[in-house]
């Protein structure tokens, strides 16, 4: 049984602005439902591999801009940033098979180091994917206004903020949806790309000759002046500055839920498909750069300068490169796309652990986690507005929090197969792997944090320590609750009773008691012993129950959402044999929903008109002192249905159950 969505209740042009901006909602109950929100390996390519492909934008560049005027070492840096980016994206596969339901890094952490590792790595992946979202609409709007003139830059800002509330309404409508959306925009991209690198290096191999005489000139000048400690250093710190060019490798681990069956395939082919063309991408640019003597022009990044110069001579030369730059910054907007699919998944797995408000492991009715949708999109704009949408503060806050999460998850996973040592017999394969990631991704992070601290890497640690001191908050406060429940559960789960258990059918013309309900468990039991004592002798008939409510932690598959129906059924049927046992006649009703509230009134509404002498009840926890945040991290649902039902007639009471925190 499905609900009604709030749109299917709400005639007017309120709703029919609504639904044009945000879509129309999507069915439970369609058993194509899976197979149309998955991903095939090429859309995924699109919707996570943009953020990793875009990179190249500005990792390259920032390297390439750290070499100063040693660029003879440029065509080693495109190498050695091509295998990094296949160690890594190899890694990743590991833990896609290792993980196939999700969660990368965050699981990693949380399963193979601990919960404190955990939380440390999903707040590092949380704020990275914030700043995905930023650094990707930055730098889009860099790119595009490469082509505008100096006075016009000053419209930057507001300009990247509007992309990102376009962004906002786009994934708010659905993830598939806005990847067809913005799946031109990559075509072209990769077209206009592959064009120009292929030019730069095709047409310019006549001059691998002098490039590789320069680098001999180079290296022996250099080893003469700052010997080969020198140069090695140099070399580091250009190779860590570039670290922004493997962001964005994670996120397919991240995501696997809305990946096609079977999803750990699907899952490696994308991964392929990114580490190739992201490493192609990065290592061609490194040897255009050399090649061709790019330098830096005020107002430009350095790909709009190769643009002009590769594609000078060609006829309509200017606008060809116009729109490959173009394309370049489109995609990267296509790229924050990844921040909008990844940060709300992340917050949705550290929600179901409590680290954060349950409510972020809600679903809408479009099935998106919207709630995650908007905080990551308000967290970019804020960030925009503070940095003045500076790429190069906002790639340095960036790389820094993504090498966390790396490494972390190369330290968890060769933790694992230290484990599996004696039942893997390709362990020694797949740890010797994790333990070169580990090492490539600990020395980015360890020197880019130290390069960078004083120019903004600090702010980077500051916010992510402070996202973590807020989690040990918010889950300290869960905790609290959750053992004042179980007190009760250790109290009332065993309920004695006494007396013939009353199997007679419900009389509609009786007096009925409709209790809201969800699993079987102490505070059930607290509402209906209350019922029964605040109200006694009125009562012959107690109608139960509950929504299986679809969460982002529930919605992965077919299998899922028929455990979680059969879990709701099963604590239903404890309920009515309670009851029967105390004595009343008693049955049960459930549904299938996203919303809670508009799900459990349409099942009150329609036991109401079964049964004419109905009240419903429910229970609310309350707390000896009302606190700000209360609201925040514990739902309204009773008074939001309370208000509802009352509004229609039906009688409604909240039964105070009251926790010691």
């Amino acid at each position: 049984m499905s609900p009604y969505s709030p749109d299917q209740r709400r005639p007017g042009v309120a709703n029919k602005i609504r639904r044009a901006v945000v879509g129309a909602p999507k069915q439970l109950n369609d058993p194509t439902l899976f197979h149309r929100m998955s991903l095939i390996p090429v859309l995924a390519w699109i919707g996570l591999g943009a953020d990793g492909l875009s990179s190249s934008s500005y990792g390259p560049e920032e390297a390439f801009r750290a070499l100063g005027s040693h660029t003879y070492l440029a065509i080693l840096l495109g190498l050695a940033t091509a295998i990094t980016v296949f160690i890594i994206s190899y890694a990743y596969a590991r833990i896609i098979e290792v993980f196939p339901h999700g969660g990368g890094g965050y699981m990693v952490a949380t399963h193979m180091l601990g919960q404190r590792a955990g939380v440390i790595s999903g707040c590092a992946l949380l704020v990275d994917y914030i700043l995905t979202i930023t650094v990707s609409i930055a730098s889009c709007a860099d790119a595009l206004f490469s082509y505008l003139p100096l006075h016009l830059h000053h419209y930057k800002v507001p300009f990247a903020c509007l992309m990102a509330l376009m962004l906002i309404i786009l994934n708010i409508r659905g993830l598939k949806e806005s990847i067809y959306v913005m799946a031109p925009i990559f075509i072209v991209f990769v077209i206009m790309h592959l064009t120009m690198l292929l030019d730069g290096v095709i047409t310019h191999r006549d001059r691998f000759g002098p490039l590789a005489e320069e680098f001999r000139r180079g290296l022996d000048y250099d080893l003469s002046t700052m010997g080969f400690v020198g140069i090695a250093l140099l070399f580091l710190r250009a190779y860590s500055l570039g670290g922004g060019t493997y962001t964005g490798i994670e996120a397919v681990s991240n995501s696997m839920q809305i990946m096609r069956e079977p999803r750990v395939k699907t899952g490696k082919r994308t991964m392929l498909y990114m580490a190739t063309s992201l490493a192609f991408t990065a290592a061609a640019l490194f040897i255009c750069y050399a090649l061709l003597g790019v330098k830096p022009i005020e107002g430009k990044t350095l790909n709009a300068v190769l643009a002009d110069m590769l594609f000078s001579d060609w006829p309509l030369g200017g606008a060809i490169a116009f729109v490959t730059i173009f394309s370049e910054g489109a995609l990267l907007l296509v790229a924050a796309q990844t921040g909008f699919v990844g940060g709300p998944r992340v917050m949705s797995n550290m929600a179901v652990d409590s680290w954060l408000p349950h409510r972020f492991a809600a679903l809408s009715e479009r099935l998106t986690m919207r709630n995650g949708i908007f905080m990551m999109g308000g967290a970019a704009i804020a960030l925009l507005i503070y940095t003045s949408g500076s790429v190069s503060a906002l790639v340095v806050m960036y790389s820094i929090n993504v090498f966390v999460t790396f490494t972390l998850s190369q330290l968890g996973m060769s933790r694992l197969y230290l484990k599996r040592r004696d039942k893997d017999p390709k362990w020694m394969q797949h740890l010797s792997v994790h333990l070169v990631g580990l090492a490539l991704c600990a020395t980015i992070l360890v020197i880019t944090t130290v390069e960078k601290f004083t120019e903004g890497g600090w702010l980077t640690l500051v916010i992510t320590s402070l996202v973590i001191g807020l989690c040990y908050l918010i889950r300290s406060h869960y905790l609290r609750v959750r053992k004042g429940i179980a007190e009760l559960d250790e109290t009332l789960l065993d309920f004695p009773t006494s007396g013939p258990v009353n199997t007679d059918p419900l009389n509609p013309n009786d007096s009925t008691a409709i209790q809201l309900v969800t699993s079987y468990n102490g505070f059930g039991i607290h509402t209906l012993l209350s019922v029964l004592t605040t109200f006694p002798e009125t009562y012959k008939n107690i109608v139960f129950v509950s929504v299986a409510v679809i969460d982002s932690g529930s919605f992965k598959g077919v299998h899922e959402m028929e455990a979680l129906e059969d879990s709701v059924r099963e604590g239903l049927e404890k309920y009515v044999d309670l009851a029967r046992r105390l004595g009343f006649a008693a049955e049960y009703r459930m549904a299938t929903g996203i919303d809670v509230v508009e799900t459990a009134i349409k099942l009150c509404r329609e036991i109401a008109e079964e049964f004419p002498r109905s009240a419903v009840f429910s229970g609310q926890l309350t707390f000896r002192l009302e606190k700000f945040y209360h609201r925040l991290l514990h739902n309204e649902t009773a008074f939001a249905i309370q208000r509802r039902l009352q509004w229609e007639g039906i009688t409604t009471v909240i039964l105070p159950i009251r926790v010691k925190v």
